[in-house]
């Protein structure tokens, strides 16, 4: 293929590739326009013709990057995640993404258009114009946007994903907090009174997540068996409360639980029927092991709120509701139990994840491994003598 650059303004030109003839003997050429000086243009000209060799060239698209969004996050997106999920999409698109590099028709984004937008962000990206955005989430917007685009390549909208050449800032990896085994029965009796206690105690001693707990049903729950299972979550988004699928296999999970937590929710299943009967009609049953005191399922935001005025109120270190599953899980750990027996209570999709997440513990499980080992082969030597 063979092609030249032709001048079309002042600042324009046509890049014009000669595609041979079609059948019937016509003429078959592929127009390019061009905004810039005459050696853009050869440049133009030189990719066009390495992408139409290789089988990459894909044709200019008229979409504007405001307009390709909104399709990715409508047309695939919003089917693909869950709810909160999307929602957090949309408003990093939406805050962030668009007001920066909307008018960009969707071919003409390039790499270094990526760079600005994440260098703004952290300098001044914050909504209400004091500072910038967290390294962190500007590495969400990264993601985000990578996700999009690689989804336009895939549709043929673009040759290449620009994000593919660009590197996020650098996020510090979030300081995790767990409670050892003396400070959760600090906890424990600080919640000894308030109806906290015993989502605090699930907590504590399964590793459940809060949209987990909260969702939990008693039909959920064999306490002769002394087990519970993971079928659901609730969620709080901006259309209301709704319960939802775990997002993978291993998320939906049977879990083993400790006698203090079976004695505890035999209990309270017996003062939760107590309370029904005294609100009569007014209680909502839907089965909930931990609700609202009528009944309906307690929104996870007003549920937090509530642990982190419990958490004032006490001598502990600030910790937010999440960090008791950290706490299970560090607890387990140092106790020796194999990681993959607490990926599979956390319901973590691979150990891989547990053993990245809690990374920290490993160094004292590696001192133990090495003293029992020295221990095991000291009593095997000294019989040998």
């Amino acid at each position: 293929m063979k092609g030249h650059v032709r001048k079309r303004g002042k600042k324009s030109w046509a890049v014009v590739v000669d595609l041979g003839r079609d059948a019937n003997g016509k003429r078959r050429q592929k127009w390019v326009s061009v905004k810039g000086n005459r050696r853009e243009a050869e440049r133009k000209l030189t990719e066009v013709l390495r992408e139409l060799d290789t089988g990459t060239y894909v044709e200019p698209s008229k979409l504007t990057v405001r307009e390709y969004l909104d399709l990715w996050l409508n047309d695939h997106a919003k089917g693909q995640v869950g709810a909160k999920t999307f929602e957090r999409y949309k408003q990093l698109i939406e805050r962030h993404v668009v007001p920066t590099l909307g008018s960009y028709k969707l071919p003409e984004l390039k790499p270094l258009h990526l760079q600005a937008l994440y260098g703004k962000a952290l300098e001044s990206g914050r909504s209400d114009g004091k500072g910038g955005l967290a390294p962190q989430t500007v590495v969400h917007i990264h993601r985000v946007l990578r996700t999009a685009l690689k989804k336009a390549v895939k549709w043929q909208l673009l040759a290449r994903n620009p994000a593919d050449a660009v590197d996020p800032p650098r996020a510090d990896k979030p300081e995790m907090k767990a409670l050892d085994a003396e400070d959760t029965a600090k906890l424990l009796t600080a919640a000894s009174r308030s109806t906290l206690k015993g989502p605090i105690l699930v907590a504590v001693t399964t590793g459940v997540r809060r949209g987990e707990l909260l969702a939990l049903r008693w039909s959920d729950v064999e306490l002769d068996r002394a087990e519970l299972v993971i079928r659901r979550a609730l969620q709080e988004t901006n259309d209301g409360l709704s319960f939802k699928e775990p997002k993978t296999a291993r998320g939906r999970r049977l879990i083993a639980l400790p006698g203090l937590t079976v004695q505890f929710m035999r209990q309270h299943k017996a003062d939760q029927a107590k309370q029904r009967l005294r609100l009569g009609p007014l209680y909502q049953d839907h089965g909930l092991i931990f609700p609202r005191p009528d009944g309906t399922p307690w929104p996870p935001d007003a549920f937090s709120t509530a642990f982190a005025a419990l958490i004032r109120r006490s001598d502990l270190p600030h910790i937010r509701f999440h960090d008791l599953r950290h706490s299970h899980a560090s607890q387990l750990l140092k106790q020796g139990v194999h990681p993959k027996v607490v990926s599979e209570r956390l319901g973590h999709s691979t150990i891989a994840i547990t053993l990245d997440t809690y990374s920290h513990v490993l160094p004292g499980l590696q001192a133990i491994a090495a003293s029992e080992i020295d221990q095991l082969l000291n009593i095997a030597i000294s019989n040998q003598t």
